[in-house]
């Protein structure tokens, strides 16, 4: 990839003295959805953690738009262009949904273009309309999720993270969220996504990568993946090969 929107660069990451990193490399195209799968322990969320700035690796260097952010803190690169959708959602549970929204634009400035976005997300997302008078933490689990993605698109950002974006979630709201991932990546806005569940990742993604055990083991077009019976064996704990 010439010119990736993100890039981690042979990464390697400890808590205290257990390494979850070995020699990780990603590459995030713009204007892609890159899905990062694996099973529990490989070092997923871990990832995640590192592109936000919320844990900083012993070795490695991140990139983004051709810049090291490495080691800049999680306002600045949130200012740069960076969205979270983190696992879990971690609303705001006792402010309306209205307040959670526009929490999503506290480092922006420019008021009238944040009334404009307001608007225009509250299109995106009916539902949220819908509830804006409502305690975020009365939601159920796919309009908290709605929200989460609506607050992140508050920021105006280049690249949204996502930490497992369908767990705990309906059939129903399942193909709502994913379905609004590939309407917003359609507008301009690239995806890094993490999720355990490989098939329904692949199936929209353009690129996808799989960790084991804090190693990438597989990586290729998601067309490619999504019919690769590797990707059933890194679930399991074999030992796949790299794709050539």
């Amino acid at each position: 990839m010439s010119d990736p929107l993100l890039k981690l660069e042979h990464i390697e990451t400890f808590y205290g003295p257990v390494q979850v990193h070995f020699d990780v490399n990603v590459e995030v195209g713009r204007g892609q959805i890159v899905s990062l799968l694996g099973g529990n322990a490989s070092g997923k969320s871990t990832t995640m953690k590192i592109i936000l700035g919320l844990h900083r690796p012993r070795k490695g260097d991140v990139w983004f738009e051709g810049e090291r952010v490495t080691a800049l803190p999680t306002p600045q690169l949130v200012r740069r262009g960076i969205g979270s959708v983190p696992e879990a959602r971690r609303l705001f549970g006792d402010m309306t949904v209205r307040e959670n929204v526009l929490m999503g634009a506290y480092t922006r400035r420019d008021r009238a273009a944040i009334a404009d976005d307001y608007e225009r997300v509250l299109d995106l997302f009916p539902r949220v309309r819908e509830r804006l008078a409502q305690q975020a933490g009365t939601l159920s689990g796919g309009e908290q999720q709605m929200l989460a993605m609506a607050r992140a698109l508050m920021g105006r950002p280049k690249l949204i993270c996502m930490d497992e974006p369908t767990m705990g979630l309906s059939p129903l709201y399942v193909e709502k969220v994913l379905e609004l991932i590939q309407t917003i990546n359609r507008d301009g806005v690239t995806f890094f996504m993490v999720e355990q569940n490989a098939s329904l990742a692949l199936e929209i993604a353009h690129y996808g990568y799989v960790l084991q055990t804090g190693r990438v083991v597989l990586e290729g077009a998601a067309d490619v993946l999504l019919g690769d019976e590797r990707i059933r064996d890194a679930y399991l704990g074999g030992e796949p090969a790299a794709l050539s």
